[in-house]
């Protein structure tokens, strides 16, 4: 598999879902296209731009001025960044500023930001009115490639990640790559966990093109437009076949359940990013597979060196303050575990593999197997 040639118009992928179907536009510079596709989408709405501090600072005004330029009228809600805002609070003040600007359920709210602006925004849209519509305008890789697509929405617990929350679809997504040259190197790995995991779950072809090209990925062009357009088909044609996780679109959860409890464990801190607990999430899943006997150690091992070599952690002992609140403690991280919205009557449901390429639903998996496993992880690098 290799990367198309550079192109100069943009990607659309389409997510196929019958009347809520919706486009994924991807390229350089495609923000300036979202006041046209409004106005041809829902002519005479108005608008509502939610973002973060830091979005703000180098994006608003472009969103702003494609908007303007259309005769798109706009407001702008900006937050915290960081997972501090995707709490009760947080949307109480997204949901208030809401009504307080009038926005109505033929308008539309605008998420400009990565995976925290996208749920809290796409959250608030849900419940306000009874459900307005809203478009996507993701602004890390994380979020271009996993976060704005398929509908999930929601909020942080006290007690675990994302446990409150609805399915609404957006209405658009306008996936710019132009917004990823302000992302920090750390953000941009981070977003990488998703893109690899899309290999990992259904496609070694383009795990293999990964570990060939990444380094192309990371310097941006036409190998990173390949690399998130490869990535929404995968997960368009999932959320397609399975809006409501009912069946296979739980195989997009692949390093999650173990990365959630890490996440919930750092407190949804900068510590752990949410892409980064993937990483090592999916790592301990390739390892619990090959511990079950599933796969070969050596699969495993090729997960676990792709992370590696781009930089991401790939162990417990990676995670900053490894020591503490619980991440040296195997019954600790298990019963975070059993938060997951995975859970059925408190069984634990992991995502594992078969081989690299092709990832299977795990039903029903005894604690004590979990338990057993991550104690030996931790003994083993101790």
């Amino acid at each position: 598999m290799t990367a198309p040639l550079r192109r100069s118009e943009a990607i659309v992928v389409d997510v196929a879902l019958g009347e809520r179907a919706y486009d994924i536009v991807i390229g350089r510079d495609a923000l300036t296209s979202l006041g046209a596709r409004i106005a041809a989408l829902r002519p005479g709405a108005r608008t509502a731009i939610v973002t973060d501090r830091n979005v703000a600072k180098y994006w608003l005004e472009k969103t702003e001025a494609a908007l303007h330029q259309a005769g798109i009228a706009a407001c702008r809600i900006v937050v915290d960044e960081g997972e501090g805002s995707k709490t009760y609070a947080g949307l109480e003040r997204v949901s208030e500023a809401l009504i307080a600007a009038r926005i109505e359920r033929n308008d539309l709210v605008i998420a400009l930001g990565g995976g925290v602006v996208g749920d809290l925004a796409g959250f608030a849209a849900a419940i306000l009115r009874r459900g307005v519509d809203f478009i996507q305008v993701p602004t890390s890789l994380l979020a271009q490639v996993d976060s704005s697509v398929g509908g999930k929405t929601g909020i942080n617990s006290p007690q675990g990640k994302n446990l409150l929350g609805a399915f609404h679809q957006p209405v658009l997504v306008i996936a710019d790559t132009a917004v990823l040259d302000t992302l920090p190197p750390r953000q941009f790995r981070a977003g990488y966990a998703e893109v690899a995991k899309y290999g990992v779950l259904g496609d070694e072809a383009f795990f293999a093109w990964l570990e060939a090209n990444h380094a192309e990925v990371f310097k941006g062009g036409a190998a990173r437009e390949h690399a998130i357009a490869t990535s929404c088909r995968a997960k368009a044609a999932i959320v397609a076949r399975d809006e409501r996780e009912t069946g296979d679109r739980a195989l997009l959860n692949l390093g999650h359940t173990f990365g959630h409890a890490l996440e919930a464990a750092t407190g949804f801190s900068d510590r752990l990013f949410h892409g980064e607990g993937v990483a090592v999430g999916m790592v301990l899943a390739a390892q619990f597979s090959a511990a079950l006997g599933m796969i070969a150690e050596s699969d495993a091992a090729r997960v676990e060196r792709h992370l590696a070599e781009v930089g991401l952690p790939t162990h417990l002992q990676d995670i900053a303050g490894f020591a503490q609140e619980g991440l040296a403690d195997a019954d600790a991280l298990l019963a975070l575990m059993a938060q997951d919205k995975k859970v059925r009557r408190g069984r634990l449901t992991f995502i594992l593999l078969r081989a690299v390429g092709r990832a299977v639903i795990a039903a029903d998996v005894a604690p004590a197997q979990v338990r057993d496993f991550l104690q030996a992880k931790l003994a083993a690098r101790a």
